[in-house]
């Protein structure tokens, strides 16, 4: 898995996201995308993709084979661009001190999970089990736990995490604990002051962002100045 990490790097995200999908391709899950984000996944249809895309109904068929096959795509392409995304905003944090980049890594993850929360809707276990998705699944949390694990070194190693709790058990807390809020809007919500559902949205990623941030840096054993 790490070998294919590396030869991904050697790629532009052009150059990799090509090798996958065809122009054509990334032009209707883009749409697909928006569609979805805006109506849900019951509420999109193959003639309302096609129709904004400005594509006959029957490329969908031609490109992906099926309504389904193409959600299967679009959730694979979406794991791809937020991972290249990821590893370009690590890049650009690399320099600052362990504590801000932890902070920081946190939160872009909770971020993306809320900001693409209605993939939950309709990504299934078995379509997360297929293989091609598989593999880009593992890829995907490896590069994060593999940041992770060099911001902890880094910060034990300065004097300002006291612990060395395991990288990948960090990453389920936060990936798992931010998924339980996305599944269980109903519970949750009664904890969380709110108007309406986008005051909703909002209010409940700020409060499992302050949390889990708190449990994180305690696991840690975060000594401030």
């Amino acid at each position: 898995m790490f070998i294919r990490e590396e030869k991904m790097t050697t790629f532009t995200k052009t150059e990799y996201m090509a090798k996958k999908f065809s122009d054509k391709q990334m032009h209707i899950l883009d749409v697909a995308e928006e569609l979805i984000a805006q109506k849900g996944f019951e509420g999109t249809s193959v003639r309302d993709i096609s129709t904004k895309a400005n594509i006959n109904v029957a490329m969908i068929s031609y490109y992906f084979g099926s309504k389904e096959k193409m959600m299967a795509s679009l959730y694979q392409y979406r794991v791809l661009k937020t991972r290249e995304n990821f590893s370009e905003f690590a890049d650009t944090i690399k320099n600052g001190k362990p504590e801000m980049q932890m902070k920081e890594m946190i939160k872009y993850i909770v971020n993306q999970l809320f900001k693409y929360n209605y993939f939950h809707g309709f990504v299934t276990q078995e379509l997360r089990h297929t293989e091609s998705l598989k593999d880009e699944l593992m890829e995907f949390y490896q590069l994060f736990v593999r940041k992770l694990d060099e911001v902890i070194k880094k910060g034990v190693t300065t004097g300002v995490f006291t612990f060395t709790p395991k990288a990948e058990d960090l990453l389920t807390t936060v990936i798992g604990s931010t998924l339980f809020v996305i599944r269980n809007k109903n519970f949750y919500e009664l904890y969380v002051p709110h108007k309406d559902a986008e005051s909703y949205q909002k209010e409940a990623e700020k409060k499992i962002k302050m949390n889990l941030l708190m449990s994180v840096f305690a696991l840690l054993g975060y000594a401030s100045e």
